[in-house]
């Protein structure tokens, strides 16, 4: 190990091995073989950062893939070749994920989607192609060789991001690079290195170029980072976030002397920073949960400011975004759900509602996990200054939640249905199956969360006047 390592990170780099002994085992295997073979990125980094690193390694060697996976071969529990293509064998031993990557060279085309892949001629050239200089370390195994040639160490212990070359050709050869620029700014709690920072102003259309789904990889990373705010302040003084979800830069609205309203951009990053950050959905909820602000503001008298409706308007537009950032239709549907219910809770500080309302609210919130999101969601969404109106607000939402587990003890309101089945409506009624049945079974189903739990005699009493009011006899 060179001086430049504290005895702290040498121990740290030395463990790393030891841990996953299988790094070891692999590297014999391809010395034997006449190969390179060095640890490489996040591994080496979040080691010599945290002293812990992930139970993925990532390697590069000299080897071809083909030489690779004959190498893995009796070796390797598994050997998947899907990236071999560009590069890459994965395969899994003792529990651990493995990739191995020929040293590479990656390039791209102007107007190109995805990278022209390039094999390279050592670890040098390998780690020069990589996005930012503290993941262009390595360390050679078996022999625990700690390669750090464009001063990664430096900038990891001073929390910069470099790029180990010049940015322009860095950010040129892959634009998504600049992305990651913000993600690694709330991951790791790093500041772009000037000349980066002006790169990545000046090539942001070139994102342009690059998949949605990569791009939606990227904020997805990014937005459960600890310092998410770092990310998103980066993305939008750029200029990048207007390439790819242009509806966060818009809440920078401008603000007159007259009409007074609190930053919607702050608000929201503090919404998110207020959310459990293990919880993506719930972040994209939040960062998104204001959007509809911009296109429903109005100015009235008295310096006032309403937003009417904003919550209807914003789930709208992020259900365009996230259908454009190709997120799964599953979670397009949790998000906006979460941002069209974000402000049912408001108002009931001043008036709490009945148990009718309290089990409409865990009914439309809709299975218990969601629930359990937009409740925090509008925990968070409380950002004023003022304590006693947030206290208030946070006592009112205590009330909801003791209010909710105790309706849940007795009813189990999340489950409820309504009291007769189709059948039993159709029996009763002399219908035959069709749309009136289900109307019945919803006048059934409000009646049973205005009342709560009801006998069969109730229910059926609660048919026949519906049925009479709509013009029906039973049978």
């Amino acid at each position: 190990m060179p001086q430049d390592l504290t005895s702290a990170q040498e121990t740290q780099l030395a463990a790393l091995v030891a841990v996953y002994p299988v790094a070891d085992e692999l590297g014999d295997r391809f010395e034997a073989a006449g190969h390179e073979l060095y640890l490489v990125g996040g591994c080496v980094r979040d080691t010599l950062l945290r002293g812990a690193g992930s139970q993925d390694l990532d390697f590069a060697t000299s080897a071809t893939p083909v030489e690779s996976e004959r190498l893995l071969a009796g070796w390797a529990d598994h050997v998947w070749l899907t990236g071999a293509r560009f590069g890459t064998v994965s395969a899994h031993k003792a529990g651990i994920d493995l990739e191995i990557t020929t040293f590479r060279a990656d390039t791209y085309e102007a107007g190109s989607r995805h990278p022209s892949v390039e094999f390279g001629r050592d670890i040098t050239d390998d780690l020069a192609r990589r996005d930012f200089t503290m993941n262009a370390m390595a360390v050679r195994v078996p022999e625990h060789r700690f390669i750090d040639p464009f001063g990664g160490l430096r900038d990891l212990k001073d929390r910069i991001l470099r790029t180990p070359i010049d940015p322009e050709i860095s950010f040129g050869d892959d634009p998504l690079r600049m992305v990651r620029l913000a993600r690694f700014a709330a991951v790791l709690d790093a500041e772009p290195e000037e000349g980066v920072r002006k790169a990545a102003t000046a090539m942001a259309d070139r994102l342009d170029e690059i998949s949605r789904e990569r791009l939606r990889a990227e904020l997805d990373k990014l937005i459960v980072g600890d310092t998410v705010e770092r990310g998103l302040d980066l993305l939008c003084e750029t200029g990048l976030a207007d390439r790819f979800i242009p509806e966060i830069p818009a809440l920078q609205m401008q603000r007159d002397p007259v009409h007074h309203h609190k930053d919607v951009y702050r608000h929201s990053i503090a919404v998110v920073r207020g959310c459990d950050s293990s919880d993506r959905i719930l972040r994209l909820a939040a960062l998104l949960h204001d959007i509809g602000k911009p296109a429903t503001r109005e100015f009235q008298g008295g310096g006032k400011v309403t937003f009417h409706h904003h919550e209807v308007a914003g789930a709208r537009m992020a259900r365009k975004r996230l259908k454009v950032l190709r997120y799964p239709g599953d979670e397009i549907d949790d998000i906006c759900h979460l941002i069209a219910m974000h402000l049912r809770f408001h108002g009931y500080a001043d008036n709490p509602w009945t148990d009718s309302g309290v089990r409409r609210y865990v009914r439309d919130a809709g299975r218990e996990e969601q629930l359990r999101r937009l409740n925090e969601l509008t925990r968070a969404d409380v950002t004023t200054q003022n304590q006693r109106k947030a206290r208030r607000l946070q006592d009112a939402m205590d009330d909801l939640e003791r209010r909710i587990a105790e309706l849940q003890q007795q009813e189990e309101i999340a489950a409820i249905r309504p009291p007769l089945d189709g059948n039993e409506i159709m029996a009763h009624l002399g219908l035959e199956p069709g749309p009136l049945v289900g109307t019945a079974r919803q006048a059934l189903l409000e009646a049973r969360l205005d009342r709560g739990p009801m006998s069969e005699e109730e229910a059926y009493t609660v048919l026949d006047e519906w049925a009479a009011e709509h013009g029906l006899r039973s049978e």
